[in-house]
């Protein structure tokens, strides 16, 4: 019996900061259905977001019928890949087709395999046409393998490569069935971004922020490898009083945001989100 509520307390403890964070978010709801920064006013992107976080967490939106409602409203606000993916993958999160969306980013592909002409969108794309069950665009995980850095990682465009970027690509070839060294390569190129205290930084000299951490712990999971050692540790450090994340250990910015982005990564669960 003793050992059963160990083991109870312990898978508690552990659940803790991913629960503080769900109802950080739940208070950032607005009447629309929409979600915002403290004092702010919603949009579709970090409504999207926020969907994401919740349903990694094992939550849902307060309104989970006018969060849906909202996204589906606002699609006609959505120009690039990244921001119709990412809509995308909330709307299926919440249990909705995306089908006007997709076909959109149908509309998107290249002859070269991009959806855009953009790394990060390319990526994205891919995510959303799996979760979808949908087989990823023609050509774009060629597309994304071709440029991949020397290094080992990618960027937003076709410049410099940086954690974030690479690990989103990561999940995107994974999800592609892509495997192998293009993925083992990508792992070593992040691993030149850990720091000492557990984190992950976006660019060299810029130091650990939450952000990159998840993207990094989301990239490792996608891989089918643990997360990297004191990441996850680093996360639940910067979690503040009310469930809500900092974005690093100096800086506080933009919690919902960061609070979102930090939520699938405690959860580890990776993009795109299993139904």
């Amino acid at each position: 019996m003793g050992l059963k509520l160990a083991v109870l307390a312990a898978a508690l403890i552990a659940a803790a900061p991913l629960q503080g964070g769900a109802s950080f978010l739940q208070t950032r709801q607005l009447a629309d259905g929409s979600f915002a920064e403290g004092g702010g006013t919603g949009y579709p992107q970090l409504t999207a977001w926020a969907t994401l976080g919740l349903r990694a967490s094992g939550s849902v939106p307060r309104s989970r019928a006018a969060t849906a409602d909202y996204l589906a409203t606002h699609e006609s606000d959505l120009r690039s890949a990244t921001d119709l993916a990412l809509v995308a993958l909330a709307e299926q999160a919440l249990g909705q087709r995306a089908d006007r969306l997709l076909a959109r980013l149908r509309a998107l592909e290249r002859s070269n395999g991009s959806v855009g002409g953009l790394v990060n969108g390319t990526a994205w794309s891919v995510l959303a046409f799996r979760a979808a069950g949908q087989p990823a665009p023609r050509g774009a995980a060629r597309w994304l393998l071709a440029r991949q850095t020397r290094a080992g990682g990618w960027g937003w465009t076709a410049g410099a490569a940086d954690s974030n970027d690479t690990a989103a690509v990561v999940e995107a070839l994974r999800a592609a069935g892509i495997h192998g060294r293009p993925v083992r390569r990508a792992l070593s190129f992040l691993l030149r971004y850990r720091k000492r205290d557990g984190g992950f930084e976006l660019t060299t000299g810029r130091g650990s922020d939450a952000q990159s951490t998840a993207w990094a712990v989301q990239a490792f999971l996608a891989a089918g490898k643990p997360p990297p050692r004191g990441a996850l540790a680093y996360l639940k450090r910067l979690q503040r009083p009310d469930g809500s994340f900092r974005y690093s250990a100096r800086y506080t910015t933009t919690p919902v945001w960061v609070t979102t982005q930090v939520l699938p990564a405690l959860a580890q669960k990776p993009l795109p989100l299993k139904s």
